[in-house]
């Protein structure tokens, strides 16, 4: 049976997945959901000398109502593993890594017990984070979507980043025909590698804009428009937009893959037996990347703890610990930029599976969300999300944590994986902040524990240089003097190479100087879209 999306805000709602990524978000604000989720084979999924393109197909295929011929290829293209047309630096894709083990003692059994720590290779994509995985994909189905909706007029995908989703969608969907892209980022709330990499994209079908305010500002922009385009006042009306966020279903689909990629690794590895369960730590801000985990679990993974790991900002980690999400606090510009979120949209999509499918209160609390600054998850529905957990790490305790896994496990990694990797030991490893979350110390099993590793720590060099140094600062390093020149710093430091998309910037040239107030960005956007539907409609005719 195909699956059909429907609204977390209406379930009148029913349409198609090509619909649904055409669209990026329903008409009424909310999120597009499966109304059911496919189950995995796992014998399919375990055969051996599976590439990671057979993968996504064996995973993916469920969930779109195509034909083998409009799917498949759009797959392989974006997952080639070898020659001068792939999308990443290896040809696994995506690389499972040990990271040590940790040791405790059962509180309540006193068996001594160790778990294994892998970390989750992310990042080999062309702009050396994990949306690569997802947006190397979207540009093809965009395209292949508009074409079985029978729409022949160009389609603006507009998109708010906190840093590496703009440049990966730049990169993915840069060039595909019929879309155009803008990207919308905060112009003090991201590190120099990750503007670089946006604001040095070709000017052609592409505007990058720098807002003077936070993500969160951003990406309320961003739906404001989505939800007022139909409005003939709107600047936007007669434009069709769409959306390369983790809202657009077809950006958050493909993320499921590379847990099902994980576990298949451990079982080759001999960490797990056949349909041994695991655990898996994300460092989150949108709340995309785990619940793409979640969803990963719901087609049959054997994903035991769901661990969301926050920095500073941890309105996630608040939410787990206290069943309320309140966004009526302080914003903290971290080293950990990617993350400083306090509208996470996708856990939306998750309440909406936890409350029952039922659109209607999750309606009535994204309208006190939006009116009164929070909302508290009914008693009766919080059982729904038992199988999450969280911890959290401020900017010192992240340096601490890449010293730690450079220091012990000759591991380097970015902010973002190490707020994973700190949380990660703190939960699971006997210290006392584990009192926190009894639960998991009552079924602790040996059960291998995977990290997400969300970025290369190229991009964020200037804090993975202050971690190495022998004395770390205090307070810690601000992400402004995370300028280009540190990366080669950390490479000489490290013996490790800067990786080539990163070590090319060097001669980037800068084709998106723009930095506005949120008052103009409207207009600008609008000048953009316009322009460009209108040079479309002068090519059509040309040909």
């Amino acid at each position: 049976m195909a699956v059909r999306y429907t609204s977390t805000r209406d379930a009148r709602i029913d349409v198609s997945v090509a619909e649904a990524i055409v669209q990026g978000m329903p008409p009424d604000g909310g999120l597009f959901v499966p109304r059911n989720v496919p189950r995995l084979s796992a014998d399919a999924i375990l055969e051996p000398r599976l590439s990671y393109a057979e993968l996504a197909w064996l995973v993916l295929s469920p969930w779109f109502d195509w034909r083998e011929t409009e799917l498949r290829p759009l797959i392989e293209q974006a997952y080639s593993s070898s020659g001068e047309k792939s999308n990443f630096d290896t040809p696994e894709i995506v690389l499972l890594s040990n990271a040590g083990s940790l040791n405790c003692e059962n509180k309540y059994s006193g068996e001594k017990q160790s778990s294994k720590l892998f970390l989750l290779e992310l990042f080999h994509g062309k702009t050396c984070a994990f949306k690569d995985l997802a947006l190397s994909l979207l540009g093809g189905l965009l395209s292949k979507s508009l074409e079985k909706c029978g729409i022949d007029e160009p389609v603006l995908v507009l998109t708010a980043t906190s840093g590496d989703t703009g440049s990966a969608a730049l990169s993915g969907l840069g060039g595909q025909q019929g879309i155009r892209i803008a990207v919308i980022y905060p112009a003090d709330g991201t590190s120099e590698i990750q503007r670089l990499q946006m604001t040095s994209v070709p000017l052609e079908d592409r505007c990058v804009i720098g807002l003077k305010g936070t993500f969160d500002d951003a990406q309320r922009i961003v739906k404001n428009i989505f939800q007022n385009a139909k409005n003939l006042r709107s600047p936007f009306f007669g434009i069709r937009l769409s959306s390369a966020n983790s809202i657009n279903i077809g950006r958050l689909l493909p993320q499921i893959v590379y847990y099902v990629k994980a576990w298949r690794d451990l079982y080759s590895l001999g960490a797990i037996d056949y349909g041994g369960a695991f655990d898996v730590v994300v460092p989150s801000g949108n709340f995309g990347d785990i619940l793409a985990a979640r969803y990963a679990k719901a087609m049959g993974l054997p994903i035991r703890r769901l661990v969301c790991a926050s920095n500073s900002n941890r309105i996630l980690y608040d939410l787990f610990a206290t069943g309320i999400y309140d966004r009526r606090r302080s914003f903290n510009k971290t080293i950990s930029p990617s993350m400083d979120i306090l509208v996470s949209s996708n856990l939306e999509r998750l309440l909406y599976h936890a409350f029952c499918e039922n659109s209607e209160l999750v309606s009535r609390l994204m309208r006190q969300l939006e009116n009164e600054g929070f909302f508290l998850i009914p008693q009766q529905f919080a059982a729904n999300i038992s199988d999450f957990c969280a911890g959290w790490a401020d900017d010192l305790q992240t340096l601490e944590s890449i010293r730690h896994m450079w220091e012990i496990h000759n591991l380097l990694i970015d902010p973002h994986t190490a707020v994973a990797c700190k949380v990660a030991h703190e939960l699971f490893s006997n210290s006392q902040n584990h009192q926190k979350d009894r639960t998991i110390m009552k079924t602790q099993v040996v059960n291998p524990i995977v990290i997400a590793a969300t970025a290369s720590p190229f991009k964020f060099p200037a804090s993975c240089c202050a971690a190495l140094q022998s004395g770390l600062p205090n307070p810690p390093i601000s992400i402004s003097k995370n300028d280009l020149s540190r990366a080669f710093e950390l490479s000489q430091a490290t013996g490790i190479s800067v990786p080539k998309p990163i070590a090319d910037l060097v001669t980037a040239k800068i084709n998106h100087p723009i930095i506005v107030e949120e008052s103009p960005l409207e207009s600008v956007l609008a000048d953009f879209a316009h322009k460009t539907a209108n040079s479309h409609a002068c090519r059509k005719l040309t040909i």
